[in-house]
């Protein structure tokens, strides 16, 4: 799971928890055909913006994703693709959870994590001036 990835160009490690809800907070996703919706789009998703699901959970009134990603696209270009992408399907599969014109609130949340904490990284980065100190 927290392991480095590679491109040509980059050693990265990105993974992004986004936690989204329904316009007016609707408990629809509770119907098994709209989960298995919603998580077959964003398996499709995962094909062709390669990132890596580390975690799924559609809950009645809200989704927990958590995922691995290049560093070529911003949580706010993935989350946008991922709810635009599942909320389509859901509106056409299911017009009846479609409120004014959406399935999804504008709303989300996205918080990163890694490897090692703030902490340490913060530790990491002010010991560099002392290494090179020590080694003059």
């Amino acid at each position: 799971m927290n392991t480095y990835k590679s491109t040509r160009h980059a050693k990265f490690l990105i993974n992004y928890h986004f936690v989204w809800i329904p316009k007016y907070r609707k408990d629809f996703l509770k119907g098994p055909e709209v989960k298995n919706t919603v998580e077959e789009t964003i398996r499709e998703l995962s094909k062709t913006y390669k990132f890596d699901i580390l975690a799924l959970e559609i809950m009645p009134d809200h989704i927990h994703l958590f995922i691995s990603a290049l560093p070529r696209y911003s949580p706010s270009e993935l989350i946008n693709v991922i709810k635009g992408a599942t909320g389509r399907k859901i509106g056409q599969k299911f017009p009846q959870y479609k409120q004014r014109d959406s399935v999804w609130t504008r709303a989300y949340f996205v918080a990163t994590a890694g490897n090692v904490s703030a902490e340490t990284i913060k530790k990491y980065i002010e010991s560099q001036w002392k290494k090179v100190e020590k080694d003059r």
